[in-house]
């Protein structure tokens, strides 16, 4: 066990590690577009594809905080989240609650391609964010993003149908709004974690990324308290529960964990960047899956030169210094 601690830290801050681990969430991501349209196309309401998915979360890692780490460390964890009930609110509302709802509301109207590609509005996004936090970024790194945003782009006009353009534009609009929610959560997120270490205070707890991931969802409970009263919402199926819990379980806490711990590595803001740029996994991801699941077409040669292009572009993300 040692060794293989010894091996990860030996590479945790290679441009390339960061790369695969961020990949690899993606990959998990990307059952989030995949499974919900599956439940939309079933007839499930949005409501509960979104917050049963953090009930589910909140129950599993408790579970897992408990039986790994001991009763006493989850208290800790729940003392954090006590301690700081309205940095967690704000963050995890955000970051988590206003993404995911709106992410899951969007799969009514729109393929989990299409939430997937127009998700990756989330890549400038994250530039604007970190410009916002104050973060300096290059010329060169402005440059190979719009490259890969671009590529995802061409996936997009590979196929689009002018006859679907209002559905389209139901899918699209939320989706964007998420695109800048999640980021901004994240590097609220981060942005803590950086202020508590340059006042010497205590950052055990929220370097791990299971806690992030529980404290954001425990703080984004106010938003779905006040959306459940908003929403005419009807009792989830038993096929929903099942499916939200896959969800959970691939993307709520597989993928979000690994994001994290990779964003957690990232010391410049190049690398915030890199990891950022990853979720573009999640377009060939979601294709790959409806492929192989709802027979869809094979990308047109816009979609290939797309995917080419962004393939290219994080490659250059890689190599930058």
């Amino acid at each position: 066990m040692n060794q293989i601690k010894t091996f990860f830290k030996k590479y945790e801050n290679s441009p390339t590690y960061l790369l695969i681990i961020g990949l690899i969430a993606a990959l998990f991501f990307s059952a989030t577009f995949l499974i919900n349209r599956a439940i939309s196309l079933d007839g499930g309401h949005w409501y509960w594809s979104a917050s049963l998915r953090f009930l589910f979360t909140i129950i599993f890692i408790s579970i897992g905080f408990i039986f790994f780490k001991g009763f006493s460390y989850f208290k800790l964890v729940m003392n954090e989240y006590i301690k700081n009930f309205k940095f967690w609110s704000i963050a995890g509302s955000i970051g988590f609650g206003f993404f995911y709802s709106l992410i899951c509301y969007a799969s009514y109207y729109s393929p989990a391609w299409i939430i997937a590609t127009t998700f990756q509005f989330t890549i400038l996004a994250s530039l604007f964010v970190l410009s916002f936090f104050g973060k300096k970024l290059s010329k060169k790194i402005w440059a190979i993003t719009l490259m890969i945003f671009i590529g995802v782009t061409l996936v997009n006009i590979s196929h689009f149908n002018i006859n679907n353009l209002e559905l389209l534009l139901l899918g699209f609009l939320p989706v964007l709004i998420a695109a800048f929610s999640f980021p901004i959560g994240n590097q609220m997120v981060w942005e803590e974690k950086e202020r508590r270490k340059n006042n010497n205070e205590d950052i055990s707890i929220i370097k791990n990324s299971f806690v992030k991931i529980f404290l954001l969802t425990l703080g984004s409970l106010p938003l779905w308290i006040v959306l459940f009263f908003i929403t005419d919402s009807q009792i989830p199926s038993k096929e929903q529960y099942i499916n939200v819990a896959l969800i959970t379980i691939f993307s709520g806490i597989i993928a979000t964990s690994l994001f994290l711990y990779a964003r957690s590595l990232c010391n410049t803001p190049h690398k915030l960047v890199l990891v950022d740029s990853t979720q573009s996994g999640d377009v060939f991801f979601s294709l790959l899956g409806e492929l192989i699941l709802l027979n869809v077409a094979l990308p047109n040669t816009i979609g290939i030169f797309g995917i080419i292009i962004t393939v290219v572009g994080l490659l250059f993300l890689i190599r930058l210094k």
